[in-house]
């Protein structure tokens, strides 16, 4: 029987990486309130990537395994998601230039949920079409 190589079951299902990340993301984000040393706060800031990075590769392989109709879904609906979060993007940069939006309300860590919104509309949209 072939060996399973411990990326591949880490990997085989972006679930436990996915949850692992959430986990290391939130507190990450409670830990970087407190008052600590900038080493340690940059060390707390790269804890959650590699637990994202293990979820990324589970999702890449979660769609490679699809047919080719689910394929094609979700490569629409990420053709969606793109452009409206580099829309996003722009725009808040205009606006930060233009009347300087406040960190508290509009930083890089708000855009998070806006990305997965996007990412939601356009497999809506995306199965709508093909439904």
């Amino acid at each position: 029987m072939a060996e399973v190589r411990t990326m591949d079951r880490i990997t085989a299902n972006p679930v436990a990486p996915g949850l692992l990340w959430g986990l290391t993301y939130i507190a990450a984000r409670f830990a970087l309130e407190l008052d600590l040393p900038p080493r340690l706060r940059l060390l707390i800031a790269l804890v959650p990537v590699l637990p994202f990075m293990l979820a990324l590769v589970g999702f890449v392989r979660g769609i490679r395994s699809m047919d080719e109709l689910h394929r094609r879904v979700h490569l629409e609906a990420l053709v969606l998601a793109f452009p409206l979060t580099l829309l996003l993007v722009m725009t808040l940069g205009l606006l930060d230039l233009a009347v300087g939006l406040s960190p508290d309300d509009w930083s890089y860590r708000h855009l998070l949920p806006f990305l997965v919104i996007f990412y939601a509309f356009g497999l809506w949209r995306a199965w709508k079409r093909y439904l």
